[in-house]
């Protein structure tokens, strides 16, 4: 199937909003997708921050964006908007990194006043950088997302079913875009 890049922006080592995107990246592997992870928390600070494309840590996120087929953007939601974490990541991507491909973004936040920050502040980037398809986000309130006792992530049900509907959405939205590409190839 497709190549999925799962990016985390989110900069705490025990985010849910990384929980969030494991649990998708399990199902998006069921589902025959092969799924690289991205913590960018992970990134050296130094070069993300100097903006050293230089350096190899950062050549190979580049590179992760350009072998993808489609990529989730997931982040916490703070002031009305992605990760700051994230922002020094998409800065640093060429202009057009996300074209040809889809992108599922997703947003964490502890209250719905945040819901709309997918739609405008994380959507018109993800847009501007080229994205052919930009499926339907999700926003999923902190209190939604666990961990069970193995530590694998766990989801409220209220938050499983939405979360399952745009990620088959994502998929089968990728299903389209690797036999497009297999035909024309």
């Amino acid at each position: 199937m497709a190549t999925v890049l799962s990016v985390s922006g989110s900069p705490s080592a025990t985010s849910r909003t990384a929980r969030l995107l494991r649990h998708l990246d399990e199902r998006l592997i069921a589902q025959g997708h092969e799924v690289t992870v991205l913590d960018v928390r992970t990134l050296p600070a130094d070069a993300l921050l100097g903006a050293d494309l230089r350096h190899p840590a950062i050549v190979e996120a580049i590179a992760l964006f350009d072998r993808a087929d489609g990529v989730v953007i997931g982040t916490p939601v703070y002031k009305a908007a992605y990760s700051g974490l994230l922002k020094s990541l998409l800065d640093l991507l060429p202009q057009y990194a996300l074209a040809g491909k889809t992108v599922l973004p997703l947003a964490t936040g502890g209250s719905t006043a945040h819901v709309l920050a997918i739609d405008y502040a994380l959507r018109p980037v993800l847009s501007s950088m080229g994205a052919s398809h930009i499926v339907p986000g999700w926003f999923t309130l902190d209190k939604d997302i666990t961990g069970g006792d193995d530590g694998t992530p766990a989801l409220a049900p209220s938050a499983a079913e939405p979360l399952a509907q745009v990620s088959d959405l994502f998929s089968a939205a990728l299903g389209g875009r690797t036999n497009l590409l297999a035909a024309t190839g």
